[in-house]
């Protein structure tokens, strides 16, 4: 009963041991993060990025509200800790989110914003290194080098920047939102309870999402099967279910492990968009899924002895 208690609460001090199948954990989070740009893909020919997204905010917000309030969750009880949330927000929510939307939106392809976003774990073990002073060693520096060439080699035949570097533009936004993000929630958040910590950040996001839907953009929603189930897809299963395994894994491993993973992200969505749409993976994608395993297993943090 403690371990399921524990379970949901994810409080700061329980440990990796505390919940059943953590192990499970971290495959789980790829698969489930990868799905994002498959949403996205099925969802924004029905709704421009903004309001895509002003809709998934504000649902999440007032799901997770319920599950805060119905599980009597506690809440943050001065300023600074609400202000921290509401950093957090902005970057893992806003400008990474508002990024991918809006370069998908803009014609950049899935496997080019997804290779673009995968350059997130040498971002994050620079500022882990930096800003966190967590120790990187050779090892994990190769192994974060085999994880970028091998991220290259996947979907290296869709890199297309149109002749243009302004496309470039919310692809870096959202890299460096969603690095400098996740350092801030480990730093700054990980003491707040997830549930009642992600409503507060989602309510954030829908107030600033809705206005940018309302006034910047001018295409409006069209209710589609498509579109249903991709915005039913993004609240239950992205913004809750992702988002939660993603600051559980922060407050449980170090930031550099953490966003190792994203280098699975890339070569899981190739495979996932083979199934679903057809397309086809040569044999240096392959070779580069391999890169990419030994570049997660050499960028492991060994455990301290």
């Amino acid at each position: 009963m403690r371990a399921t208690r524990a379970a949901h609460s994810v409080s700061a001090s329980s440990g990796p041991g505390a919940v059943r199948g953590a192990a499970f954990f971290p495959a789980l989070f790829v698969v489930l993060w990868s799905t994002g740009f498959i949403a996205a893909k099925y969802g924004l020919p029905y709704a421009p990025p903004y309001a895509f997204l002003a809709w998934r905010m504000l649902l999440v917000s007032l799901l997770l509200g319920a599950v805060a309030l119905g599980g009597r969750a506690s809440w943050p009880r001065t300023l600074v800790e609400y202000r921290d949330l509401a950093i957090v927000a902005l970057l893992v929510h806003v400008l990474y989110l508002g990024g991918v939307f809006v370069a998908i939106d803009g014609g950049m392809a899935a496997g080019t914003i997804a290779m673009l976003v995968g350059l997130q774990p040498i971002l994050t073990v620079v500022l882990a290194w930096t800003w966190l002073g967590e120790t990187v060693t050779l090892r994990q520096w190769l192994g974060l080098g085999c994880g970028l060439a091998g991220v290259y080699f996947v979907v290296r035949h869709k890199v297309d920047f149109g002749g243009s570097l302004q496309g470039l533009v919310p692809a870096a936004i959202a890299l460096v939102g969603i690095s400098i993000g996740t350092l801030y929630q480990k730093r700054h958040c990980a003491h707040v309870d997830l549930r009642s910590g992600a409503a507060i950040q989602f309510a954030v996001c829908a107030v600033i999402f809705i206005p940018l839907a309302a006034f910047a953009e001018t295409r409006p929603v069209v209710w589609t099967p498509s579109f249903v189930f991709a915005l039913g897809w993004s609240v239950v299963v992205l913004s809750v279910g992702a988002i939660s395994l993603l600051y559980w894994l922060l407050r449980h491993g170090a930031a550099a492990n953490v966003a190792r993973l994203f280098y699975l992200v890339p070569p899981v969505t190739a495979f996932q968009a083979y199934l679903l749409f057809g397309e086809t993976l040569d044999a240096l994608a392959f070779a580069g899924m391999v890169l990419i395993a030994l570049g997660v297993v050499l960028a492991r943090a060994r455990p301290a002895s």
